[in-house]
């Protein structure tokens, strides 16, 4: 009875008695997050999602072993505790006695089991199944040469966990606060088969559990009074908006129907700036702006003929004129900014503009293409202001060497639909944000068993090297040399095209309380109050 008192609407009213004499109090207003989220996500099953915008709200519904703070610092999740063996391979995590699904059952070590078991499951088609390769077997499992029940993890007991890796991993623990990692509720997905990750389904093990989706609306999840740090949880609920279109979210920010929103149009920087103040927040994070391109495909092939293209794109342009400073040029697929790691970049990076242009001009005609037989691209991107801007600008850039760039839009739904199951294309805009703060989350994306390689690269130079630095885990400066000399490969041979080190650039409501800037962009909502 006290519990329903006290969420009664903003609308009501409660009576209280001082002294015999009776007042109408103000009854409980709710506190809820108007979250812009920068599209709906594809999914919210944990093991089919792939994306920054589809991790902000799995953040907020899941809890895996590990989490990360308001600060992306990590800290204890499920687990309240872990050891690791010696020799760095065998992790023994404990988990909270009081760690509850969103119906009031544990959660349990064999959660756990099946939950990674499902991920590298090929049944399961996991973009990121290639996270748990690191797991003892997790490689053969998922491209089928063992059974999951194969997978070295292990229930020592319904609270302790356990996980044998096949070499040691420094990045372990930071990897598992990626949603794809998550625990997912093995009864219920028995149960309702695909129907249970729908509102009303779902039983999830986070700070909030779902309420509603409606596509292209919003998404709205509530406080889950199971969550066991549920009393240090300020929020009532949170509606993530999908804000594809910046212009229309920088309004809605301005009306007051937003809190939140997590990237702007920077074309209107100068007057944003102007405009919201210490609101429009503006900082490193860890992340590439790059495009994708079809190397299995003929032209794209020619390994001349794309480092031809990469060399003419004019990244201070995009950086200074269209991304209005609030990115930086880009030479290599490892931003800047790793402890212990030096960026391969691309040969030409200190090459003047004219230069490169000139280079690349040569090759071209070289290859037999020029104003009299143009080669002809596509660029494919998804909704924003930002990425449409920077095709327009490099589809200008490469015109004067007899490229002819077309271009194709689509929502960000659909677009990362298409490359994720291998749809065809010449050049896609793609993005990559560190999902742990190592070089082998930027490089992992390229290898030829990663479901996030969209250019379909695979050189077996690049993936020996990958290998050794697997191998190379209990000794750090030989393992970065590893990555180093693996990038290397990998810009020259242009399987990738990276453009822009990102920055975040949040809006961010002076009621918000709670949010802390970090690199990594992450603001998990079990963090955050608001004020009136």
């Amino acid at each position: 009875m006290l519990k329903n008192l006290f969420r009664a609407t903003v609308f009501a009213a409660s009576i209280m008695s001082v002294g015999g004499v009776y007042f109408a109090a103000p009854a409980y207003a709710e506190m809820v997050f108007n979250r812009g989220n920068s599209a709906d996500p594809e999914s919210l099953d944990p093991h089919k999602t792939s994306t920054v915008y589809e991790a902000n709200i799995l953040r907020d519904l899941f809890e895996g072993l590990i989490m990360q703070d308001a600060q992306a610092n990590v800290i204890p999740g499920a687990a309240e505790s872990w050891t690791v063996s010696d020799d760095g391979t065998v992790y023994t995590f404990k988990l909270r006695a009081d760690g509850k699904w969103s119906d009031g059952s544990p959660v349990t070590a064999d959660d756990f089991v099946y939950s990674f078991r499902r991920l590298l499951d090929p049944a399961t088609g996991a973009e990121y199944a290639s996270m748990l390769y690191v797991v003892k077997n997790g490689e053969e499992v998922n491209t089928g040469k063992m059974k999951p029940e194969e997978l070295a993890v292990k229930a020592v007991d319904p609270a302790t966990f356990e996980v044998t890796l096949k070499s040691p991993t420094p990045y372990f623990l930071e990897m598992l606060t990626h949603q794809s990692t998550y625990p997912v509720n093995k009864a219920s997905i028995e149960k309702l088969g695909d129907d249970w990750i729908k509102a009303g389904n779902l039983i999830s093990n986070g700070a909030f559990t779902l309420k509603e989706f409606i596509p292209n609306d919003h998404i709205t999840v509530v406080k889950s009074p199971s969550f066991h740090d549920a009393a240090n949880v300020k929020l009532d609920s949170v509606r993530y908006f999908p804000t594809e279109d910046r212009s229309t979210a920088i309004k809605r920010f301005e009306a007051g129907e937003i809190d939140f929103n997590d990237d702007i149009p920077t074309e209107q920087m100068a007057d944003l700036k102007a405009k919201f103040g210490d609101q429009l927040k503006i900082g490193p994070y860890l992340g590439t702006y790059y495009y994708a391109i079809k190397v299995d495909k003929a032209p794209w092939d020619n390994v001349e003929l794309r480092n031809a293209v990469s060399m003419a794109i004019d990244r201070d342009f995009l950086a200074e004129k269209v991304w209005q400073n609030s990115m930086l040029p880009g030479y290599s697929m490892v931003p800047p900014g790793i402890e212990g790691y030096t960026p391969a970049m691309a040969k030409f990076a200190d090459m003047s503009q004219i230069d490169r242009e000139d280079e690349a001009k040569k090759i071209l005609e070289k290859l037999g293409y020029g104003p009299d037989k143009p080669l002809k691209m596509e660029i494919r991107y998804n909704t924003s202001e930002n990425h449409k801007n920077t095709a327009v600008a490099i589809q200008e850039q490469l015109k004067p060497l007899g490229i002819e760039v077309t271009m194709l839009n689509t929502d960000t739904k659909t677009h990362y639909g298409h490359l994720e199951q291998k749809g065809d294309f010449d050049v896609a805009r793609a993005g990559w944000i560190a999902d742990y703060k190592d070089p082998e989350s930027f490089l992992g994306i390229s290898r030829k068993a990663s479901g996030n390689n969209y250019s379909n690269f695979n050189n077996p130079q690049f993936e020996e090297a990958m290998d050794k630095a697997a191998a190379a885990g209990g000794k750090p400066e030989e393992r970065m040399k590893e990555l180093e000399a693996a990038e290397r490969v990998l810009i020259d041979e242009v399987g990738q095209i990276p453009l822009l080190y990102y920055s975040y650039k949040n809006l961010v409501s002076p009621k918000l309380v709670g949010y802390e800037p970090n690199v990594m962009d992450i603001h998990p909502s079990r963090f955050i109050s608001k004020t009136e």
